[in-house]
């Protein structure tokens, strides 16, 4: 029989379904033979039909649908990277990526990014809303903190910030490398065709004859590693080598760390940084 069969799924959703409460879903926790919410009231809250449910879990009826397995995921409150779980389960791959978008990052990964005094270090997200960031970082980049939300996004900043464009030597190369990162990042967040991209990339080309020139070269680059030249004003022209890392869990957020070229830029950063103390 078909339900005898290794179900890999369908073992995965009963062990799920079975460490709900249902009272926290509203239905009665009374009379229950077995822990956690029955088969239909997984089905009332995915939307579709207990029938179809149960054949699932049992593996039978042949492999869900993508919209099936996101009810499913919904009605059970999965977490993404329970979600993605299930998609490998029911269809060997994983779901296509769908932007979601962030406001702040958590107090251990700012912990974590406080603890590189000496690299500057900034939090990102696809959008390139800056949303997380070291003290290093809001001494020699950009202090975020007095920015209003908006006003963080590393695009605007670059394109639309006549301070923050001084800063940057070699402007023009840094510039297309930021534009070519940035539609790889919302391509591969699943936010090339959002309203917010949309609104931002219009609003940047009203802006920018820049922005606009290099948004339709339409050039995508890999963000990796790379050198930046900085100008500050109290410790002159520093080179500060960057590395860009994947946050584990949170595929919308990426993170930024830059650490001095030379012996000479790390002494003079940490004079800096030893200088704004007060």
């Amino acid at each position: 029989m078909a339900g005898d069969a290794p179900n890999p799924l369908g073992t995965y959703l009963r062990d799920r379904r079975t460490r709900l409460d249902p009272a926290a879903f509203g239905f009665t926790s009374e009379r229950r033979r077995t822990p956690g919410l029955r088969r239909e009231e997984v089905a009332s809250r995915a939307n579709i039909s207990p029938t179809w449910y149960t054949w699932i879990e049992q593996g039978r009826g042949g492999a869900p649908s993508a919209d099936v397995l996101d009810r499913i995921a919904k009605g059970l409150m999965l977490t993404e990277p329970e979600r993605e779980h299930i998609y490998m389960l029911g269809l060997g791959r994983l779901p296509e990526a769908r932007y979601q978008s962030v406001d702040g990052i958590t107090p251990r990964l700012q912990r974590v990014i406080d603890g590189l005094v000496l690299s500057p270090t900034i939090i990102k997200t696809a959008m390139w809303d800056v949303v997380g960031w070291n003290r290093a970082a809001a001494v020699l980049l950009t202090d975020y903190g007095k920015l209003p939300r908006e006003g963080r996004n590393i695009l605007r900043l670059m394109f639309g910030s006549d301070h923050v464009r001084s800063r940057n030597a070699d402007f023009d190369s840094i510039a297309r490398f930021v534009v070519g990162a940035f539609r790889a990042d919302v391509a591969r967040a699943g936010a090339s065709t959002s309203i917010e991209v949309t609104k931002l990339v219009m609003e940047l080309s009203r802006l920018s004859p820049e922005f606009e020139a290099l948004w339709k070269d339409n050039d995508v680059v890999a963000h990796g590693e790379g050198l930046k030249r900085i100008h500050h004003p109290d410790a002159g022209l520093l080179a500060m080598e960057f590395s860009s890392f994947a946050v584990e869990g949170r595929p919308e957020l990426g993170m930024i760390i830059y650490n001095p070229a030379t012996p000479d830029d790390a002494e003079r950063l940490r004079v800096l940084l030893d200088a704004r103390k007060g």
